[in-house]
């Protein structure tokens, strides 16, 4: 039983913890964010050289390493974005009336330049860890990222919850983007395709030939998709979600301008 209770507690005290600490970090005062970037870029460096250090660890140690490494890694391209450092040639708000396929493309350009740094990052990791027995990383980073367009999408087509408290002040016109509706034709497939298979994941660690390697891998990786349906389902049930994070959003926001 603590073969599958460990990476789970972990998988969650990781998710809780990392996203409160980029909330924190982003409200802070604009001096600050400098220093703030620059220890997630050493951060970063560190994440990157343990990805790539653990590709033949197929330990339990091992898929906690990598696992542990590509949230590092999401985490320095989340608060590129959340910082105003990486995002897009467009910082306006969405024109009045502007509807359809125009609105879907001013949207693009509002993360243009972030979407293609993440890009380039699961390229080099799918690429430098294409044959090694610990894929536990290149698992970890493709869940982040396939479960943040998911969510993206679902928050452009419309939802009850946009959770636009979670913008800090500088991108509070991506509100502008969002529609909010009672919910959309894609929510269903998102919640069903991914529960699916965390579903899959859980039933193969689960299997009688697994190993302790396998075992710890799949867990962490399903419960850290598993979190992201969560985090889809906050955008249409009205649950107290921001209570997860009072502590990391509950200082005042300090109003500065985007950066290209």
């Amino acid at each position: 039983m603590s073969l599958f209770a460990w990476p789970v507690f972990y998988a969650l005290f990781i998710w809780w913890f990392s996203t409160g600490l980029i909330l924190f970090l982003d409200r802070r005062a604009p001096s600050s964010l400098n220093r703030s970037m620059l220890g997630a870029t050493a951060v970063l460096a560190v994440a990157i050289y343990g990805l790539f250090e653990s590709r033949d660890d197929t330990s339990s140690t091992g898929a906690y390493v990598a696992f542990t490494c590509a949230l590092l890694t999401w985490a320095w391209i989340e608060m590129s974005y959340f910082m105003g450092w990486i995002t897009g040639p467009r910082k306006e708000p969405c024109p009045p009336g502007c509807t359809g396929w125009r609105r879907f493309k001013l949207a693009i350009q509002v993360s243009l330049h972030h979407e293609l740094v993440i890009v380039g990052f699961g390229t080099c990791i799918a690429a430098g860890l294409w044959d090694a027995p610990n894929q536990v990383g290149t698992w970890t980073f493709f869940v982040l990222w396939i479960m943040r367009w998911s969510a993206k999408l679902n928050l452009f087509l419309g939802a009850p919850n946009l959770h636009s408290e979670f913008l800090p002040e500088h991108l509070r016109f991506l509100e502008s983007y969002m529609s909010k509706k009672p919910i959309n034709i894609l929510f269903p497939v998102s919640v069903t395709c991914a529960t699916v298979v965390v579903l899959l994941l859980l039933v193969a660690a689960a299997a009688p030939g697994a190993t302790v390697f396998e075992t710890t891998g799949m867990v962490l990786v399903a419960t850290l998709l598993g979190l992201a349906i969560l985090e889809h389902w906050f955008l249409v049930v009205p649950l107290p979600d921001a209570s997860l994070w009072r502590w990391a959003v509950r200082s005042t926001d300090h109003p500065r301008e985007g950066r290209a």
